[in-house]
């Protein structure tokens, strides 16, 4: 882990500031930063260019003169681009200028602006020496600090009230801005000479990016070879669980069964029916048939 010289506001060193590895440790990306710096300029134009066409522009509804026998021009409105007062042909128009950035290109670029500005860094203790929020004795604080010719960025995380009164001392010195930690970005880390901030808004960076990358980092996935060589067997996929037929589905199975006899024994009854109808029927024609003959 590297670490930055820890001092007062006198400048004098009074220990030392560790430094995270995932932020201050890593090679600037050059081609992120690139990037991250065009999509901030874009961002931050606001697209309100507007120019009147011709179908904007006031009057004009009128033909200034007949189309023939003139010997002019033929004219059709009087606001025509090509006259004095007209509407322009191709003008701006109001449009986004914002570019989209992915979230962890936009943390690579501003890790590798903290990166970059690691040398430049200025780490007090903390501002409890600053006794008013007095421009005059911020500027002195600066002088002795060896940073009061340098364009110099105020990081401060605002955690106390002390961090006001710095902010109330600091915001009206030449070359000098302000930043909350929350609003750290590549443009003013770029452009800066120095970095000056606290011991707490340092701790507060670390934990920062650290816990992000442990929240985005995914468990590795082991290999085959690997799972061999530490005598592990391969992870079997979980089975599925069978899906039982539902109980009405039951029910309606069962009375589609109970159904098929019914059909069957009222196909058979009539059958009975017209049997023993003819079996009836049978003796009396004999018996009328005997009675005949006699």
């Amino acid at each position: 882990m590297t670490s930055a010289q820890l001092v007062n506001l006198k400048g004098k060193n009074v220990g030392e500031v560790n430094l995270s590895d995932t932020v201050f440790g890593i090679e600037p990306n050059t081609g992120v930063l690139f990037e991250a710096l065009q999509r901030q300029l874009a961002n931050a134009r606001a697209g309100t260019a507007k120019a009147k066409t011709r179908a904007e522009v006031s009057g004009g509804g009128r033909k200034p003169w007949r189309q023939k026998g003139t010997g002019r021009a033929r004219a059709g409105s009087i606001r025509s681009p090509l006259w004095a007062g007209g509407g322009v042909a191709f003008g701006p128009q109001p449009r986004d200028y914002s570019k989209a950035m992915p979230k962890k290109v936009r943390r690579l670029a501003l890790k590798s602006a903290l990166a970059a500005r690691k040398d430049e860094l200025v780490v007090v203790k903390d501002f409890s020496e600053l006794k008013e929020a007095k421009t005059k004795e911020f500027a002195v604080a600066l002088k002795q600090l060896g940073i009061d010719d340098k364009k110099v960025l105020l990081v401060l995380d605002f955690a106390c009230e002390t961090c006001e009164k710095v902010e109330r001392a600091a915001r009206n010195i030449d070359l000098l801005k302000v930043v909350h930690v929350n609003d750290l970005n590549v443009k003013d880390l770029l452009e800066c000479e120095a970095v000056l901030t606290t011991e707490r808004t340092v701790e507060a960076i670390n934990t920062r990016f650290t816990a992000e990358a442990t929240k985005t980092e995914k468990p590795a996935r082991k290999s085959k070879s690997d799972r061999k060589a530490k005598g592990e067997a391969k992870p079997k996929a979980e089975p599925k669980p069978k899906v039982k037929a539902a109980p009405a589905a039951k029910g309606k199975a069962q009375d589609a069964e109970s159904a098929e006899p019914e059909k069957e024994s009222k196909a058979k009854a009539p059958r009975k029916k017209v049997e023993e109808a003819e079996a009836e029927t049978k003796p009396k024609a004999k018996k009328k048939a005997k009675e005949t003959e006699e």
